[in-house]
């Protein structure tokens, strides 16, 4: 049984820490997915198709990263205060150089030089953004073990993953677009500056570690596990925690719904500003864009906790899913100019399509904590850092395919790489079906995993509350 602390009561302080914890980490993250592949294509020189297999080969690096730390925050304590909390202050020391490494200037490297440097860079840069992440989503299990409290903690999490996006979508195109006429055109486009980004990574990486610190320092650990089932160390430890993870139905369900939405979505953003670059030849707007699609994640926060409550986590993830898979086939055929009305088309498309991932986003981290709720009371062993670490090693996977078939697709449609490249003429149009095609079949993958294969009901959510009360009362 898991045992709650006499300290002070889940509160305020708790929701405020974590949503500054993915704050952190999003100040990092959204910048490297947002940016990275833009830099490296349109600056650097990178040809896509070699893009492609740098992000493959860094996301298998990242099957052997993810696990061994996970294991490492299971097994070993950096501080007897605290299991997670010192294992996030010295991964985000350690991001703030290899967040800046990504985005340095080494246009006058020879190719193979930026290659290396690029992979290198990224395969580092995932080492500590995992230091920083594993123990961060491992510790939303060991705040509160009550299913509303653990959902107030997964919508404080996506408020602290919302506003760096926000910030980067509106702030950052001022500072790394400029507008240059095509001389084939006639028409003004938008050029990446991309030597602009490294003081802007720099920035970033101190503003990330600052919130990190914070979130050390508001949250609580309330929830103590007991290894109740039969320890294991090492090499048996993993293989216990990958036996743990792939015979739990729901813990596949939710992953599988994961690497959908964040593959063909959250990893996509790149097309998108992209749209805005060759198909409405103004990257200002993004900005706009961003705030419309977040639009109904803002919306649902205000219910998310009364709808789950009545309906269940699986029940109201499920309907939302199933209007943005529709959405997003409805989206591929509806027709839009590239002036300010079909960029209002566009963004009202992208509110219907970001409903359901919004929705799920909002609630997959209670929904995790769920996960390996239902795996502790079935083995009886204390392995959240090393399901969590097999779980976010699943989302850093999406990561690289999402950005493989966005590199993948670019070749499809013609794109042209390297700075200042003239892109063909219909390239706009292209590029935004592209953008609405891979949405598309994100949405109805994470809505047929969470219909069909996860299976936590609002019954099993009800028997965790029941079993949360009486720890408390034993406590």
């Amino acid at each position: 049984m898991s045992k709650t602390n006499t300290i002070r009561p889940f509160g305020w302080q708790d929701k405020l820490g974590y949503a500054m914890g993915d704050m952190g980490c999003g100040f990092s993250f959204q910048l490297v997915s947002s940016f990275m592949q833009l830099f490296y294509l349109q600056f650097i020189g990178i040809d896509p198709a070699d893009y492609a297999v740098i992000i493959l080969i860094s996301k298998a690096f990242d099957a052997i990263n993810d696990v061994v730390i996970g294991n490492l925050v299971d097994t070993k304590r950096l501080s007897k205060k605290s299991k997670y909390m010192p294992w996030i202050i010295a991964g985000g020391l350690i991001l703030l150089v290899f967040n800046a490494m990504i985005f340095a200037p080494i246009t006058s490297l020879p190719y193979a030089g930026k290659y290396a440097w690029c992979l290198i860079s990224y395969c580092l840069w995932s080492i500590a953004y995992t230091m920083v992440n594993v123990p961060y989503g491992s510790l939303h299990s060991v705040i509160t073990d009550k299913p509303n409290e653990r959902t107030a903690l997964s919508t404080f999490r996506s408020i602290g993953a919302a506003l760096p996006a926000v910030v980067i979508m509106i702030v950052l195109p001022s500072i790394v677009y400029n507008k240059v006429e095509n001389p084939e055109t006639g028409i003004t486009e938008e050029i990446l500056k991309g030597e602009m980004l490294l003081p802007v990574a720099l920035v970033m990486s101190v503003v990330a570690f600052v919130t990190l610190f914070g979130t050390t320092k508001l949250v609580k650990e309330r929830v103590q596990r007991e290894d109740t089932g039969a320890n294991a160390t090492g090499m048996k430890a993993i293989f216990s925690a990958v036996h743990s993870f792939f015979t739990n139905r729901a813990m596949l369900g939710a992953t599988i719904a994961t690497v959908a939405s964040v593959a063909l979505f959250n990893s996509t953003m790149s097309l998108n500003n992209m749209v805005f670059q060759y198909f409405f030849k103004d990257t200002s707007k993004v900005g706009m864009a961003m705030i419309g699609s977040y639009a109904p994640m803002i919306v649902f926060m205000a219910f998310v906790g009364k709808l789950t409550a009545k309906y269940g986590k699986k029940n109201v993830i499920v309907s939302a899913m199933l209007i943005g898979a529709v959405s997003g086939l409805v989206s591929i055929f509806v027709p839009m100019s590239g002036d300010m009305t079909g960029m209002l088309i566009y963004i009202v498309c992208l509110m219907g399509l970001n409903l359901g991932n919004t929705v799920f986003q909002i609630s997959v981290w209670a929904i995790v904590a769920d996960c390996i709720e239902v795996s502790y009371r079935k083995t009886g062993k204390s392995e959240e850092g090393s399901l969590y670490a097999l779980y976010s090693f699943f989302r850093k996977l999406a990561q690289g395919i999402g950005q493989a078939v966005v590199s993948w697709g670019l070749i499809a449609i013609g794109f042209i790489e390297g700075e200042g490249a003239v892109q063909a003429a219909d390239f706009g149009d292209k590029v935004k079906s592209l953008y609405f095609i891979v949405l598309a079949a994100g949405s109805l993958i994470a809505f047929l995993s969470m219909k069909f294969i996860y299976n936590i009901s609002k019954e099993d959510e009800k028997a965790f509350a029941v079993k949360a009360d009486d720890t408390a009362a034993e406590a």
